[in-house]
């Protein structure tokens, strides 16, 4: 069975739990440009799953533009507002 986004009981793989929640706290406000996101620890332990999967989640949503990782300090949701101002108008 294909799984698809409105089947509630579609099985979906741990790291996509978190990075939905994650994407949702971003999308609603929870952690604004420049904020920090909880760390892979917190994650782990909130969401009881295993470090690599949190930091799969976390890779997600760096690979999506939502979130960039500084080494050593965590990683911050990226402010989506300044995109289109360095743009040349083509």
């Amino acid at each position: 069975m294909v799984e698809t986004p409105h089947d509630p009981h579609a099985p979906r793989a741990p790291y996509m739990r978190v990075r939905d929640a994650l994407k949702a706290a971003i999308e609603n406000g929870t952690y604004g440009p420049g904020d920090p996101i909880p760390s892979e620890a917190d994650l782990c332990a909130t969401h009881g799953v295993a470090r690599m999967t949190a930091r799969r989640a976390i890779r997600e949503l760096r690979t999506a533009g939502l979130v960039y990782t500084e080494w050593g300090k965590g990683s911050f949701v990226v402010d989506r507002s300044a995109e289109g101002e360095h743009q040349d108008d083509v």
